[in-house]
């Protein structure tokens, strides 16, 4: 018997999955410089970033699991944590919603884009149409929900002898009304595909641009899934994650004043924006027709750039379905509770990959990729 998708149930598996209608004004702007800088947004502690149409959230995970066991789960006690719902970062790491291994048992999407981009670590997705991949130590997913998945993305730990660490961003974007329906996709980018730019500043200091989306000069990034958003170049929808060296400089490309652009500077990092210091931890909102420099203070230093032109239509969402109206995610459930949006054939909610760490790809129409 099908297990109806309750509100409760909900709640449970998703955190901070409060219904909201979300506002892309500048409320919360605490600085003003009209040289470049539009406003400065502080970033919470933990969960999700604020992010600006046509996004609707950005999430940086960066956990520093332990040795693992031959399982691949932490070798650590779980006692202290709320298992199921462990968002503590109780010794710097965090199980999410996994009781085993960390990460996000299965859980449904509708009416928007995943974009997830690592670092370091290995994640494995598992979906309800039949699609798997692990991937990670500079590969991207991204992943088009549109009329309806359920996935499931899982941590494993494979280091039996040292730390696990893992480090993504996990990127939100909307999809526009007309799009919110469409069937599901999913494109791998390897690491070895995604274009990165390197580059010296006049003292010789090297920055790094992956151009996960969008132009960068003239080096164009992977194409995005079909119906995104991104698809259109009109649109000008760059993804970018930029890593500056000890003491250098780089200088963002001038832009069409028709978007909405933003940098995140993460904890940790210390910089200068046109020679105002920028304490880490804020989201930077940018006049993208202006001249901006980045000066970096500290060590090696990473950030996220986000831009794009406006969506510009309602948005409503209820934990991880996002439409235009409450009505739309009224059906969204009504849909998912009668089709599970495709079933789900894994053995347990929280699939992983075996034990290997082989990273590959298993597309909807069954076909295997892996980087060469």
């Amino acid at each position: 018997m099908v297990e109806k998708f309750s509100r409760r149930n909900f709640l449970k598996m998703i955190a901070g999955s409060a219904f909201s209608i979300f506002n892309f004004s500048n409320a919360n702007k605490k600085t003003k410089n009209m040289s470049a800088i539009i406003n400065i947004v502080s970033l919470p502690e933990v969960g999700p970033w604020p992010t600006r149409d046509p996004f609707l959230f950005c999430v940086h995970h960066n956990d520093i699991y332990p040795i693992a066991k031959k399982d691949l789960s932490p070798d650590a006690t779980l006692d202290g944590r709320n298992i199921g719902q462990d968002f503590s970062n109780k010794d710097g790491w965090n199980m999410y919603h996994g009781d085993r291994v960390p990460g996000f048992p299965k859980h449904p999407h509708r009416g928007f884009e995943t974009l997830t981009v690592v670092d370091r670590g290995i994640i494995d997705h598992s979906d309800s149409l039949g699609a798997s991949a692990r991937y990670g130590e500079g590969d991207a997913q991204w992943l088009t929900a549109g009329d309806g998945i359920n996935h499931a993305e899982m941590f494993p730990l494979f280091n039996l002898k040292d730390s696990n660490p893992i480090d993504f961003f996990q990127i939100w974007i909307n999809l526009p009304s007309k799009n919110k329906r469409v069937s599901p996709h999913f494109s791998m980018f390897w690491d070895k595909d995604i274009p990165k730019v390197k580059s010296k500043d006049s003292k010789g200091i090297s920055t790094e641009v992956k151009v996960v989306s969008g132009d960068y000069y003239s080096t164009k990034a992977c194409a995005p899934p079909p119906n995104s958003w991104a698809r259109d170049e009109a649109n000008n929808v760059a993804v970018w994650v930029i890593k500056i060296d000890k003491n250098g400089e780089w200088d963002i490309p001038i832009n069409d004043n028709n978007i909405l652009r933003s940098l995140y500077i993460p904890k940790g990092n210390k910089v200068t924006i046109n020679n105002q210091k920028i304490l880490p931890g804020n989201r930077i909102d940018l006049l993208p027709n202006h001249d901006v420099r980045v000066e970096n203070l500290g060590k090696e230093t990473k950030l996220l750039l986000l831009q794009g032109k406006p969506i510009k239509e309602p948005v409503v969402q209820y934990g991880p379905f996002v439409m235009n109206s409450k009505a739309e995610i009224q059906e969204a459930f009504n849909d998912y509770n009668q089709t599970k949006f495709g079933g789900w054939n894994w053995e347990n909610s929280a699939p992983v990959h075996g034990y290997k760490k082989e990273r590959f790809a298993k597309f909807i129409d069954g076909s295997v990729e892996r980087p060469s």
